[in-house]
């Protein structure tokens, strides 16, 4: 079993419960346990968050803050793995560090390292040859009991 989709969403927060009900839905569908259909399922809002709060292009004098209006979200279901891929073009990240946790008085800050807790597998870095920041991480699947499209 395989499926795959691709969204191009707008950098607005609306669009953030709208990728993570898409995911949701076709995880049920599919017959995904409902535990990592969440865990699946919050990574994926926070990656989105962030996207949304820090996926614009500035513009070209630098000086105003006008962005690129969109980003994409892609998801893969196939054999025991899921994939997902959240892409912006914004500045991207500045160097390679490792992700620290925030304080816990913080009010932001903690998305990556809770993706980093939800996932198996996550990698953080920017777009080859092109601005942005690509944010991919997997998991591998459970299914519920008799999931009508478990893999073979």
């Amino acid at each position: 079993m395989s499926i795959w989709w691709s969204l191009h969403l707008r950098r607005d927060a609306a669009s953030v419960p709208l990728a993570r009900r898409l995911l949701l839905g076709t995880m049920e569908t599919a017959g995904v346990d409902p535990d990592v259909s969440y865990d699946l399922s919050l990574a994926l809002s926070e990656a989105c968050a962030n996207a949304v709060e820090h996926g614009g292009d500035m513009a070209s004098d630098g000086a105003s803050a006008t962005y690129s209006e969109a980003y994409r979200v892609t998801a893969y279901l196939d054999g025991e793995k899921c994939r997902i891929e959240v892409a912006d073009s914004g500045p991207g990240f500045t160097r390679a560090q490792p992700v620290r946790p925030a304080p816990s008085s913080a009010e932001n800050g903690r998305g990556l390292c809770l993706i980093q807790e939800l996932a198996d597998h996550v990698h953080i870095g920017n777009k080859p040859g092109r601005r942005g920041a690509v944010v991919s991480f997997d998991k591998i699947l459970k299914w519920k009991k008799d999931a009508p499209l478990v893999a073979v």
